[in-house]
């Protein structure tokens, strides 16, 4: 979850720094808006960040991913993207990052008249860290807050399947303020195993064989409860890649199908 690059060239932003919610006490919250060319209405892509919920930015990818023209696979299909911040760990605990992921659905749909936007087809993709925060958005937002699909990167779905589960020092028990082990009624709310249900979005999980770091077991449990309730769910399980995709060379090609599956499940008029 660390090991993350200076920012990467990206297309011109057309929208930036915009400030989607301050909070007092905190840094305020800002996105960067990326729109294709034409009129729109465009469907968004919100791009949600990982680093462990203790590093990272909106402006990152990770290094095995950013040579591959995130924003510019998505721009060219006639997708616009968001790149949202949120609080990390040790600025303010969980639920903290979910209600700033929130904050940018919010301020998005807003102004979506403004923004050539089509309010009816948000969708989230995270990876690592921001795959939990993207699932956590898909399963819980309703109305204003609601995204129509999710796209999972490797993300950290199931905090009781790591073996660190009495670690003070661990991410996840820096993300809920203690060992998950002593406060599982809590972790199990922002748990995104333990928040299915049958009005979720469709999810498509995209998780490496090889992830050392979250393992592809996580990702398949996620999927098996989402079709259980009866929810789309697709799987792609990448051979031999670690965690960020480390290993595999057609990370574009990752890229594509997840915009592929968004064009299905989200078809413009």
């Amino acid at each position: 979850m660390t090991g993350y690059p200076p920012p990467e060239p990206r297309p011109t932003v057309t929208y930036a720094d915009c400030t989607v919610a301050v909070v007092p006490g905190y840094r305020p919250l800002h996105l960067d808006l990326h729109l294709p060319p034409g009129d729109g209405p465009f469907p968004v892509l919100l791009w949600v960040h990982g680093g462990g919920w203790l590093e990272g930015s909106r402006v990152g990818l990770p290094a095995p991913v950013a040579p591959h023209r995130f924003h510019q696979r998505f721009l060219d299909r006639g997708w616009a993207v968001a790149d949202v911040d949120y609080r990390l760990a040790l600025e303010a605990p969980y639920p903290a990052q979910l209600l700033d992921v929130q904050s940018a659905v919010r301020w998005l749909r807003l102004y979506a008249d403004q923004l050539k936007l089509d309010p009816a087809r948000f969708a989230a993709l995270g990876e690592s860290a921001g795959g939990h925060l993207a699932a956590m958005a898909g399963l819980t937002g309703t109305g204003e807050n609601a995204v129509q699909a999710v796209v999972n990167w490797y993300g950290a779905v199931d905090f009781f399947a790591f073996d660190d589960l009495d670690d003070p020092a661990s991410p996840p028990a820096l993300l809920f303020g203690g060992p998950v082990s002593g406060r599982r009624e809590f972790v199990a709310f922002g748990n995104a195993l333990d928040r299915v249900h049958a009005g979720a979005p469709p999810f498509l999980t995209v998780h490496g064989t090889a992830d050392r770091i979250v393992p592809p077991g996580q990702g398949q449990a996620l999927t098996e409860a989402l079709r259980a309730v009866g929810v789309r769910a697709d799987l792609v399980l990448v051979p031999g890649a670690d965690h960020c995709f480390a290993g595999y060379d057609d990370i574009g090609g990752l890229i594509e199908q997840g915009i592929d599956f968004l064009d299905e499940v989200l078809p413009g008029k």
